[in-house]
């Protein structure tokens, strides 16, 4: 019998519709296009304006996205898992909600929350459910709604994030097809460097939390950058080497979408010489956390072919870090 991997067998994104670009944050910080485009790569980012719509929103159109391109029934899904930094409620599981409006009523669902790295840790819990014979149908989301917890005062984050969804559904493949292998990281030493300070157990809210904005997402830039592009770069350079990938082997790499600098140092520690191969599309949405990696996946899904070498590699709060390497199971 052939040994069961976990392969992505459809894709699906979603971002809204409205639109912030760099102009726009000219007139609400001391900021230019100029400078966020040199220093980070983004012209524009996407937001979801709607109050009454949060994180559960994005997924669930993601989500659709997926069934209407498979034909799926919702109730062939034994799992949800729900990769976001940004919740709709505390306690109650956003992933849970998720299932149930997609019709998913026969799977198990919960929250994951790494970060940045979100998705990617949920891609290794996804196949290790797929791998133990357990479960057939997984589908892992990353979404977030980054502008619900950003400052727009603060020109330190506000340029950075964005809105939005991707998903993907796991299945198990006996092609030798789907996740090879991964390595996964962190460490505490960044608990401090980019943080929400208020809003759990050590800082419950309180008026006075409220007014010093202390649940706005904060991040000390020059050591965030420094540690990623260091981890996330080295980390793809040793799952290269001991999958014995050359730079020739890799068809694409899927980095999460921080910055365009911190893109190009991991590009470069892999020799990925060839532009083609490094999929970007921080210009038009910024980070969006959990959702850069399957976002890029259904930009770009058009491209793969079945049997491409994809380095997946992340970087985020914490710290949390990690690359992977999938090979791609189908012809779009």
């Amino acid at each position: 019998m052939s040994k069961i991997t976990a392969a992505i067998t459809a894709v699906g994104g979603y971002v809204p519709e409205d639109i912030l670009t760099n102009k726009m944050l000219e007139e609400m910080v001391d900021t230019n296009d100029e400078w966020i485009t040199t220093r980070t790569g983004i012209k524009e980012r996407r937001i979801l304006k709607d109050p009454a719509k949060g994180t559960s929103y994005l997924g669930i159109q993601a989500a659709k996205e997926i069934l209407e391109k498979t034909n799926l029934d919702p109730k062939e899904i034994d799992l949800v898992i729900m990769a976001t930094a940004t919740p709709d409620m505390p306690v109650a599981s956003t992933g849970v909600y998720v299932a149930t409006e997609i019709g998913a009523t026969n799977a198990f669902s919960y929250d994951l929350q790494a970060a940045c790295s979100s998705f990617l840790y949920g891609m290794s819990t996804a196949a290790a459910y797929i791998e133990s014979g357990r479960y057939k149908k997984v589908l892992l989301i990353g979404a977030d709604k980054m502008s619900s917890i950003i400052d727009y005062t603060d020109r330190t984050t506000c340029i950075i994030f964005g809105d939005g969804a991707g998903a993907v559904l796991m299945e198990p493949n006996e092609e030798g097809l789907g996740l090879q292998d991964e390595i996964l990281r962190s460490d505490a030493i960044g608990r401090e460097s980019l943080k929400i300070a208020a809003g759990g157990s050590i800082l419950p809210p309180t008026e006075e939390t409220v007014a010093k904005k202390l649940h706005f997402v904060r991040q000390d830039g020059k050591t965030v950058f420094k540690f990623a592009v260091s981890n996330m770069a080295g980390v793809s350079e040793q799952i290269m080497e001991r999958n014995h990938l050359s730079n020739e082997d890799v068809d694409w790499l899927v980095a999460h979408q921080a910055n365009k600098r911190i893109i190009n140092a991991t590009a470069n520690r892999m020799n990925l010489h060839d532009e083609n191969k490094v999929l970007m599309n921080i210009e038009r949405y910024g980070n969006t956390t959990s959702a850069t990696l399957p976002l890029l996946l259904s930009d770009y899904e058009k491209n793969f072919k079945k049997g491409d070498n994809l380095i997946f590699a992340s970087f985020g709060g914490g710290f949390t870090w990690g690359s992977a390497y999938l090979k791609w199971a189908y012809n779009s």
